[in-house]
């Protein structure tokens, strides 16, 4: 059955291409998959700069070991998946939603993604999704799964209406699986190697069918590790496509050797920043990309990006006094939805001029922001900045690079400076609200402009007025378009903001 059929998703252009994903806007889909992605910041890459999402911690137990995977507990200074501060039951788990809803209106979904799978521990899970979807109704539902035990659950997942699944596919070779996946614990016995590797993508790939022939949204995670997958996941791309896949998430491998992993204890490198974008660019021929993805952590609450979970531990939930105001959240919601718009038709006003430039010239820039679409942060304070490919046709978010702060108690870390620019070597600009004057000269030296003239303007509409002033000092001989190097992939901690 194809794609279109099965989860209302058009096609546009030669290739067959899915007109779905993280991308698309209102007028490219159904209605009823818009009202599903819309406000949804994972399967929207506008949405994310506006809604929040959060994570709860219920589903302790895994049936799988993977070789990238270390779960830790009560670690608040690492930000990737497996890793939590506190474990909840469903019940504490559905009062902390209600809390942290009421206090960030524009938090719009509740994931289950772990810390270890949430279908083997089913009845945590979904007591958890029945409890929050009584109380607070107009929030989504979403997990997260290594797809292992998913075509044994279906029904349950469709009649708790949860309309978004991420199924995490490393694979469709099991040879290759072996090299990823240790063992496997299916039907009361552990299997390892080759065999493992082939139960587990059979049941991966049987369950993405029955969910999308149900309606049901889902995003393949794929890990991208050198050497191992990494030329692999192009025929991973192809596989879950063919299966009604909405969106395919290509992410870093995340190898530190603190984080006790065993890629990271033997060495495994991660990929470049280069080498993710050009897989991530080999795949979007065939489907719609993910590029937004920060590896959230179990237990993340916030825009993506942020960590709110310190406000929210246990101890201070269950002595708030909650009221769940639906209305207030709605009116809320209706404003941010205004400011989005605005943003949209502003890069449409700049596309227009943008477009009767007929360079073949297109670069990258990073830009400070807090969320909102909007260049609102110092230079300084940017825990990560968002990269944005530019060209004739406009500004596309391509991916994201964490940076420890730059500005400590007041002053600047000549060190952090230098990673921060290792970060971003290959963009040729820097937007930011504001700047001071020593990293302003160091960027300069490194080849990348500090532009600040764009503070608190929305992101893409002065990336697009940036680069067409750019194209025009390129034209006029009055610099000379040159490439830049190579940038880091540089997996930092995000620190609760308590």
């Amino acid at each position: 059955m194809p794609i279109a059929a099965r989860n209302g998703c058009g096609r546009s252009g030669g290739g067959g291409k899915a007109s779905c994903g993280s991308q698309a806007g209102q007028g490219d889909l159904p209605t009823e998959i818009w009202e599903k992605v819309k406000n949804h910041p994972c399967y929207s890459e506008a949405a994310h700069h506006h809604y929040a999402r959060m994570h709860v911690a219920v589903a302790p137990a895994c049936n799988i070991q993977c070789n990238y995977c270390n779960r830790k507990y009560d670690c608040a200074n690492e930000s990737r998946p497996g890793v939590v501060s506190e474990k909840l039951t469903p019940e504490q788990a559905a009062k902390k939603v209600l809390a942290v809803a009421s206090t960030i209106p524009q938090m719009t979904v509740l994931g289950i993604a772990g810390p270890g799978d949430p279908l083997a521990n089913p009845k945590r899970t979904f007591k958890t999704f029945e409890l929050v979807a009584r109380s607070a109704p107009d929030i989504k539902l979403c997990m997260s799964t290594n797809g292992l035990l998913l075509p044994d659950h279906i029904d349950t997942i469709a009649n708790f209406k949860i309309d978004h699944v991420t199924i995490t596919i490393n694979m469709v070779d099991p040879e290759i699986g072996a090299k990823i996946y240790p063992w496997i614990f299916y039907n009361h016995k552990r299997y390892t190697g080759v065999e493992a590797a082939k139960i587990l993508n059979d049941r991966q790939l049987q369950g993405l069918e029955m969910l999308t022939e149900r309606g049901i949204l889902c995003k393949i995670n794929s890990v991208m590790i050198p050497g191992i997958n990494d030329q692999h996941l192009v025929k991973v791309n192809k596989a879950v496509k063919s299966r009604g896949a909405f969106l395919h998430n290509i992410m870093p491998l995340i190898s530190a050797p603190e984080h006790g992993t065993v890629f990271g204890l033997s060495g495994q490198r991660e990929p470049t920043a280069q080498e993710l974008k050009a897989l991530q660019d080999a795949c979007a021929g065939e489907m719609n990309l993910m590029r937004h993805c920060r590896q959230c952590r179990a237990d993340a609450i916030g825009l993506l990006g942020e960590d709110r979970s310190a406000e929210f531990t246990t101890e201070k939930v269950m002595a708030m006094d909650v009221e769940y105001d639906l209305q207030m959240r709605k009116a809320y919601q209706a404003k941010v939805e205004e400011e989005r718009l605005a943003r949209l038709a502003g890069k449409q006003e700049e596309l227009v001029e943008l477009a009767t430039n007929m360079s073949d010239i297109n670069l990258m820039v990073a830009v400070a922001t807090k969320g909102a679409g909007v260049i609102n942060e110092h230079f300084g304070h940017a825990k990560e900045f968002q990269v944005y490919e530019l060209s004739t046709t406009g500004a596309k978010f391509v991916g994201h690079r964490r940076v420890d702060h730059y500005c400590q108690g007041g002053y600047g870390e000549e060190e952090r400076l230098a990673t921060i620019i290792r970060a971003i070597k290959d963009c040729h600009a820097v937007f930011v609200a504001k700047i001071g004057g020593c990293p302003k000269s160091n960027l300069l030296k490194a080849g990348i402009e500090p532009v600040d003239r764009y503070a608190h303007e929305f992101i893409e509409k002065s990336a697009i007025a940036w680069f067409k002033s750019y194209l025009e000092k390129v034209q006029s001989g009055e610099i000379q378009h040159t490439e830049r190097g190579e940038a880091a992939i540089r997996q930092a901690a995000l620190i609760s903001a308590a």
